[in-house]
């Protein structure tokens, strides 16, 4: 009997862990069938190609832990990456140095992309609109103004510092000669560029970090206690003293945050502003975060699963580049995966959901 419980035990275990299992079955197979997949260039290529993702989902986590979606999110990304942009090349033009237009530019970029997020939270928690209704109202919104703003034209000619700090590396390491941080040795000859090896992405960095401090809230303060409870029973919620509406609002908040920081992580890294920039990983995100263990009726979710759940999409996309395999069958795979995991949240609740 107690070996029968301990079995059950570990199937259990198992099957709450499926994410885990794929995730490192996807890398075995493109390090056996790719080339140099576990270099630390193809490591770091799948870190840079989930940046957006990750951002986008760790924000959705919040919303789809509540019971509710973000449909809007993808166009905010495209919004704040044009209103970065915008203002750091009017600046500059202005005549103010580089340092304050590009700071300028991504200060105006987070607050602007808040705005999306309250009017989401006010709709959802004051006028009880339908999530779906909501945030797909401002998809549209996003998008329209994003190419009022523009012209329908992408932003170009951003100062050349946006370069250095997207394109740049936490550390530089030429094997026996040098190591510096955040900036390249200097006088390096043609053959020590060569040979020069950068570690972590600014972009990474900051992704992560912004990531961590927002995992702290989900799992270790009362802020994510009520997010949990919220999408558990709104009424037990509401009969346990939480301010349903108001915390909604900052859920959608949060969710509206990281797509705008999404946007500005987007000009660091192409140095353009663009208003459909993050439309195609709209999927991609509810996806990470729904593989990641989180139900789309609320209640559970972290933001370690969401994490997984994005790097798996950003393994797979480079995975089928390393194949040559045309990346639009990273949309029909991304699909499959989302079913799978439906699946498993819909026929499976006792197995993946319960403890023992």
């Amino acid at each position: 009997m107690i070996g029968n419980q301990k079995a059950r035990h570990i199937f259990l275990s198992l099957i709450r862990r499926w994410i885990f299992f794929f995730f490192a079955a996807e890398i075995v197979f493109f390090s056996i069938t790719g080339t140099n997949y576990f270099s630390l260039k193809n490591l770091q290529n799948i870190l840079l190609a989930s940046t957006t993702v990750l951002l986008l989902a760790t924000g959705e986590t919040f919303v789809i832990i509540t019971g509710g979606i973000d449909l809007s999110v993808g166009f905010v990304v495209g919004l704040s990456s044009v209103v970065c942009a915008k203002v750091m090349v009017d600046l500059e033009a202005a005549g103010l140095s580089q340092t304050l237009s590009i700071s300028s530019g991504i200060i105006a970029a987070l607050i602007l992309g808040l705005l999306p997020g309250l009017v989401n939270g006010l709709l959802v928690a004051n006028f009880r609109v339908p999530p779906f209704v909501a945030t797909f109202g401002m998809y549209g919104i996003a998008y329209g103004s994003a190419e009022i703003i523009c012209n329908n034209v992408p932003v170009h000619n951003l100062p050349t510092s946006v370069a250095s700090m997207g394109h740049g590396y936490l550390f530089y390491w030429l094997p026996g000669k040098a190591f510096t941080f955040l900036s390249k040795p200097e006088n390096l000859t043609r053959m020590e560029l060569k040979d020069l090896i950068s570690i972590i992405p600014n972009v990474t960095m900051i992704t992560f970090l912004a990531i961590g401090v927002f995992a702290f809230i989900l799992a270790k303060t009362k802020f994510g206690q009520h997010t949990y409870a919220i999408g558990g029973c709104t009424t037990a919620a509401e009969r346990a003293g939480v301010n349903v509406k108001n915390h909604l609002i900052k859920v959608y908040m949060i969710s509206s945050f990281f797509a705008s920081l999404a946007g500005v992580m987007y000009v660091l890294r192409f140095i353009t502003g663009r208003a459909p920039a993050g439309s195609a990983r709209l999927l991609d995100a509810v996806v990470a975060v729904v593989i990641g263990g989180a139900s789309l009726y609320g209640g559970t979710g972290t933001i370690l699963g969401t994490v997984i759940g994005a790097l798996i999409i950003g393994a797979l996309e480079i995975g089928l580049v390393n194949l040559a395999i045309p990346t639009y069958n990273l949309h029909i795979a991304v699909g499959c995966i989302l079913i799978l995991a439906v699946l498993v949240d819909q026929f499976s609740p006792e197995l993946v959901h319960r403890e023992d």
